[in-house]
């Protein structure tokens, strides 16, 4: 009679199970999927985005990347395309030159060929959203940027390499004109070291306000699938995010994945093992767009050898260039898997492919784990250090060409360390934790330097772990607190010898200068005054790790560098510092922010925080303007505090240059003032509270 009742029966049985399955499934709160795509915008332009499938979401994604950042964002494909000339004029031809030099859009069509399914239609369905966008809102975007239109999948991993493999990877190889460095902070905090007994995580990557490194914010919500964090701009994954489960952020590693090798030229090629090797050549046209409009060729050559392009030359010598992670191709789908991730053990899983070149992963999870691991593919050498690998090497022996690269199990990695907090601020992984977890003697010496360079990047680091290690009951609220910490801990270590040295001098000014130093709180907030005496006599003093009496000392990696080596020398400097801010500024207590500011389309306010070599926690960098001032142009880029609590990750988050750079956008800069006054906004997660805050809605 059973029998009969299921056969009966059976499909709205099967119907049952299959829905009762879903809910387990999508059970969590934000896992609604509707039957249409939908994209929800929050005011602050964040947008929520849901659909009943994987294609769908990336189109929709896409959809929303375009909206908010078109003009921008066909820059940069018309960039990595190693076009921009074609599109834009002339000032464009070295970036283009560069590109196509290293071949990148060849690159990127091999890893277009290579996507497996469904991932390769996923990468196309978020390029169908950006194109779909740019045809239904042709009026949206300017008409010199529509040059690139249509785009392809190619675009978007031309795109990646450009960011990733030349910008972060391989910049110090390049030349010095284009070097730029990464920064960022990033903690992991236990149960044992949180007052709720709840994992927590800081995302804190220190990128340039424009360009390639715009971050843009969202949630993704499809079947089994609810992530929420931050995307670089025209990549279709986000790179620090959260899930209900866990969430992830990175820090950029000092790791040596690229090397120069230099050529000895002979016989049209090159010397390799004893005899001539031909070079591989090919020759490219360039077009380069006139004031007219009219198009002139530019035709160069690209020369390869054994390691890679050909760089640069000088008489009988040329320098090659090699780039781990090139034919890496699985990055986004690694990146999904990621996303995807329920246990500590799914999201190592993922890890394991080492499809990212560089960075340090810093996760937590609800479970209360957390993780450090210093990622990427670090080549396996055969010989040499840190500093011979940074020079350039011989490159007419195969004993220093380097096929291979170290697995996962030969990277650190730090699991719930003891101190039950982990830590990265650009530092080696030797400090990741305290008491050290990661032994020195274990790691090849060319695979990470065993302490910053120069010595004063170690005190950031050094700020991060004083906060940690002296807070043994972390709330929510010191978090936000700790991370908006503008103490200079550069003050902390010189001024203890400046300052003596300082009051003994005869010279009015330096005991003026003295008694400002004396006075002042040692922080960069925007009201402090002595902070900019003190950082312009740094910045004058600052001759590499000789200015320090003690220098830096692995075994007392908290406290050193250390003091003054010549005070003397030191109050000289401060006297010509001294008198160079009055001039200026016409005081040596102007405050930080009447200085250092954050400058919006149509706003300014007083900025607190910089560089992390003051030993500031709050990292912003600026540039020189008119009457003194400075306009910060990097450094926070993206600000995220969560916690995984038993309702769900609750999170907070700040993206001072706003969600939008599109012009006319209400969310270009609009949460300036928000990051002025070291407050954050709450993050919606759940469908209520994201109607309750919605500004707009597109339906697909």
């Amino acid at each position: 009679m059973r029998a009969t009742f299921f056969w009966r029966h059976r499909g709205w049985v099967w119907t049952l199970v299959a829905g009762l399955l879903l809910v387990g499934i999508l059970g969590c709160r934000s896992h609604e999927v509707p039957a249409q795509t939908e994209i929800l915008w929050d005011t602050w332009g964040v947008p929520h985005v849901y659909a009943p499938d994987a294609d769908s979401l990336m189109y929709a994604f896409g959809w929303a990347q375009m909206n908010a950042h078109g003009d921008r964002l066909l820059r940069l494909y018309g960039q990595a395309r190693g076009r921009a000339a074609e599109y834009w004029g002339p000032e464009h031809l070295a970036s283009d030159r560069r590109v196509r030099t290293l071949e990148l859009p060849e690159h990127a069509r091999r890893w277009v060929q290579e996507q497996k399914p469904p991932f390769k239609g996923y990468v196309q369905a978020f390029v169908d959203g950006l194109n779909a966008y740019a045809k239904a809102h042709p009026n949206q975007l300017a008409d010199v940027r529509k040059r690139v239109l249509p785009l392809r999948p190619q675009d978007v991993f031309a795109h990646v390499l450009r960011t990733v493999h030349v910008t972060f990877v391989a910049q110090r190889s390049l030349a010095q004109s284009q070097r730029w460095r990464g920064g960022s902070n990033a903690w992991a905090i236990g149960p044992s070291r949180s007052q709720s007994g709840n994992a927590m995580l800081l995302t804190n990557p220190h990128l340039p306000w424009d360009g390639r490194f715009t971050w843009f914010e969202a949630q993704l919500v499809g079947p089994g699938f609810d992530a929420y964090g931050a995307a670089l701009l025209g990549m279709p994954f986000l790179g620090v995010a959260f899930n209900q489960h866990l969430g992830w952020t990175h820090t950029v590693n000092p790791i040596d994945a690229a090397d120069l090798y230099r050529l000895r030229l002979i016989d049209g090629g090159y010397a390799w093992d004893g005899g001539p090797r031909p070079f591989s050549t090919d020759t490219k046209v360039l077009r380069v767009r006139q004031p007219d409009g009219s198009l002139r060729a530019d035709t160069m050559t690209v020369r390869r050898s054994v390691h890679g392009p050909v760089v640069s030359q000088r008489e009988n010598q040329a320098l090659a260039l090699r780039i781990a992670g090139l034919t890496q191709h699985n990055l986004f789908e690694q990146y999904w898997r990621m996303l995807r991730a329920s246990s500590l053990s799914q999201f190592e899983a993922e890890l394991r492919n080492l499809q990212m070149p560089l960075f340090n992963t810093i996760y937590a999870d609800a479970d209360g784990h957390i993780l450090y691991h210093f990622g990427g593919r670090v080549p396996q050498r055969r010989h040499g250090d840190w500093a011979y690998w940074q020079g350039v090497v011989p490159g007419d022996t195969s004993a220093t060409l380097w096929r291979t690269i170290h697995p996962y199990e030969d990277l650190p990695r730090v699991v719930d360390p003891s101190s039950g907090w982990v830590q990265n601020a650009n530092d080696p992984p030797f400090t990741s934790t305290v008491p050290q977890q990661v032994d020195p003697a274990t790691v090849p010496p060319y695979m990470t330097p065993r302490h910053p360079q120069p010595a004063a990047r170690m005190f950031r680091p050094q700020r991060s772990i004083e906060m940690l290690a002296g807070d043994s009951s972390i709330t929510f609220a010191e978090l936000q607190r700790y991370k908006n910490d503008t103490r200079m801990l550069a003050a902390d270590r010189l001024l203890d010898d400046l300052l003596p040295a300082a009051r003994q001098s005869e010279d009015q000014v330096v005991r003026r200068a003295a008694q400002v130093l004396a006075r002042w709180d040692r922080t960069a907030d925007a009201e402090s005054r002595g902070a900019v005496l003190f950082a312009e006599w740094l910045r004058s003093m600052r001759s590499g790790d000789a200015s320090f009496e003690t220098p830096y000392r692995p075994d007392s990696p908290r406290t050193t560098p250390d003091g003054l080596a010549d005070p003397a020398a030191a109050v000289q400097t401060l006297g010509h510092v001294a008198q160079r801010v009055t001039q200026r500024y016409d005081s040596l207590t102007v405050p930080w922010g009447t200085v250092h500011r954050l400058v919006g389309p149509d706003s300014s306010y007083a900025a607190s925080g910089g560089s992390g070599l003051l030993g500031l926690f709050r990292v912003l960098r600026y540039q020189e303007g008119p009457n003194g001032q400075r306009r910060a142009t990097g450094g926070d880029s993206y600000v995220a505090l969560t916690e995984f609590t038993a309702d769900g990750p609750r999170a907070k988050a700040v993206l001072p240059y706003g969600n939008a750079s599109q012009s006319g956008s209400p969310h270009r800069g609009d949460q300036l003032e928000l990051y002025a006054e070291k407050r954050m906004r709450p993050v919606w997660l759940d469908r209520d509270s994201i109607r309750a805050h919605l500004s707009n809605r597109t339906a697909f």
